[in-house]
């Protein structure tokens, strides 16, 4: 096995592994290293069915239940599937994962960790970016750190403030999802000790304490700082990827800029996160 840096802050790709046989024990472990190192882990030339990708990551941490059942696989339903070929009531075409975020943070636990395998890719276009929070939470004025670092934010299923909009819950999901949790604008991960900002657009409702008038253009002048093209790795989907992203100190947003009468189906499972704090 070989694991190579992508960028100079963010992404490690994994190759000369077969996730559909044995993985030893030191091969898990220097995966695992990589990941808490790059936040980004690239695994190349996997062909996995729903099973195999549950006992893969199994390799990682424990099976998160994701928040909407209707993307759930019948035959396995811990995998949900991320396809191109979705759409609202209204008949729009429904893009999974449009504009930066970090994935369920509305849960009290968040997730630690997203993985996607890619089935069926587009012939271009269709890549996924990533924003590293902690380089650019290093690179923030100490004025802009000392402001936020006791805020916390108030995350909720679908902010009203979103120009994205998200597909709705049923019933049941509504009933078991949070209808809204605090979390500190400033996050420390759990497993490195280093500080990231903690924020997700599609999500944030507010900052507790604090007017809309001074809690939104503090969040917008955040959001414009993390994103910059500096703290970004930008990823090109090749056929067989199996890519694994930390929510703990990353945003991410999907790009619909392919042809859509071509597919784009992946399957996705998540990980159990901590308490941020």
């Amino acid at each position: 096995m070989e694991i190579r840096p992508l960028s100079s802050h963010t992404g490690a790709e994994v190759l000369g592994i077969d996730f559909a046989g044995a993985v030893a024990p030191e091969d898990r472990d220097s995966m695992r290293r990589a990941f808490v190192e790059r936040s980004v882990l690239v695994v190349r030339n996997q062909a996995l069915t729903p099973a195999q990708l549950l006992e893969t990551v199994g390799l990682f941490g424990t099976v998160f239940p994701q928040h909407n059942t209707r993307f759930a696989l019948s035959e396995c339903p811990q995998i949900h599937y991320i396809s191109n070929e979705d759409r609202f009531p209204d008949g729009r075409r429904y893009i999974p994962g449009e504009g930066w975020h970090t994935d369920h943070s509305n849960a009290t636990r968040p997730p630690k960790a997203t993985v996607l395998h890619a089935v069926n890719l587009p012939d271009e276009g269709g890549d996924t970016q990533f924003a590293n929070l902690a380089a650019a939470y290093t690179a923030l004025p100490s004025a802009v750190r000392d402001r936020i670092a006791l805020l916390l934010g108030i995350h909720v299923y679908q902010s009203s403030h979103s120009t994205r909009k998200l597909m709705a819950l049923n019933e049941a999901d509504q009933e078991r999802v949070p209808n809204a949790v605090l979390h500190p604008l400033v996050r420390t991960h759990p497993e490195s000790g280093v500080p990231s900002i903690y924020i997700n657009p599609i999500r944030i409702e507010g900052i507790l304490g604090l007017d809309h008038k001074e809690a939104l253009p503090l969040l917008d002048d955040l959001l414009d700082h993390a994103t910059a093209e500096r703290f970004q790795y930008r990823h090109r989907w090749q056929p067989g990827d199996l890519v694994m992203w930390d929510n703990r100190c990353l945003l991410h947003k999907a790009n619909g800029d392919y042809d859509m009468n071509q597919r784009r189906y992946l399957y996705r499972v998540m990980l159990q996160g901590d308490v941020p704090r």
